[in-house]
């Protein structure tokens, strides 16, 4: 069976489905009619997703498809699309592969040339920006903050002098934690920030890290996963030589880039002579 007709005829096609992040009226015309129509559906979580099925009156197949064991599930889902069976894959809100599982077996369907078709819809990350009123329309987008301390502090320091605004996912439980080492560590910031978003206890937070902190101090429960939105490092501020040893330190430690690539991506980022940046990273580069 082909639903869209952009499958072969000899091979399924994997439906990457976006569904509600709360709000059930959220999900599309189009979603519903994929997940009515599919003999199989993996599924992050086979229990939350079978009551939104309920809901909708859909009686399907369900596969667990979660993040621990993407690699063993992904094979079989492939070897069912080899076979011709026409699959959706769900994450438990939002968009699949989004900072939810399904990059892996996405991959693996364009390896083996199978059909992957996108069913587009809600998302916690458009949905925070489409009500944050960025003036600008270049972000980065990082997915869910490291867990650990140390991790989430060297991102930060990276992140110090990044001339666009920066979006995360943080969960109710190091929320306060993380903005506290945002301001310590960025300094004060614009932040806009969402949570519970399309839910009944939606809310959305404007104004300063500090403001937005003691808003959250004063909680005596935080409830519900949060999109956080962080404006860029002033454009007149010329980075001093703390900030930019930090951010050299930083990609010496973290082992990702050679000291020359990493030279071009800061004098490229921020506007820097490359030769002064190569000198200091010389002497960063040979710190004990």
């Amino acid at each position: 069976m082909t639903i869209s007709g952009t499958g072969q005829s000899s091979t399924g096609s994997l439906y990457v489905v976006a569904t509600p992040i709360g709000n059930l009226e959220d999900i599309t015309l189009r979603a519903i009619r994929v997940l009515r129509e599919v003999p199989l559906i993996a599924s992050e979580d086979t229990r939350h997703t079978a009551k939104l099925l309920s809901h909708l009156g859909i009686k399907a197949r369900l596969f667990s498809y979660y993040k621990d064991r993407e690699v063993k599930q992904a094979d079989y889902l492939v070897q069912e699309l080899l076979a011709g069976k026409d699959i959706a894959m769900v994450s438990d809100a939002g968009t699949p592969a989004v900072s939810d599982p399904g990059a892996v077996l996405v991959k693996k369907c364009h390896d083996f040339k199978i059909s992957v078709v996108p069913v587009p819809g809600v998302s916690a990350l458009t949905a925070a920006v489409s009500v944050a009123g960025l003036s600008a329309t270049q972000f980065t987008f990082l997915g869910f903050f490291p867990s650990r301390l140390g991790q989430r502090r060297k991102l930060l320091t990276s992140l110090a002098l990044h001339p666009y605004h920066f979006i995360f996912y943080e969960s109710p439980r190091r929320l306060v934690r993380c903005l506290h080492d945002c301001r310590e560590i960025l300094g004060e910031r614009y932040i806009f920030l969402g949570r519970e978003l399309t839910k009944m206890h939606e809310e959305l937070f404007r104004g300063s890290l500090s403001s937005v902190i003691r808003d959250f101090e004063k909680k005596e429960k935080i409830k519900g996963e949060c999109v956080v939105i962080i404006g860029p490092a002033e454009k007149n501020k010329s980075p001093d030589f703390e900030d930019l040893e930090a951010l050299l330190v930083w990609y010496r430690d973290h082992g990702e880039m050679s000291l020359r690539d990493a030279v071009k991506r800061i004098s490229a980022d921020l506007d820097l002579p490359r030769s002064k940046v190569y000198a200091k990273a010389l002497l960063v580069w040979n710190m004990d």
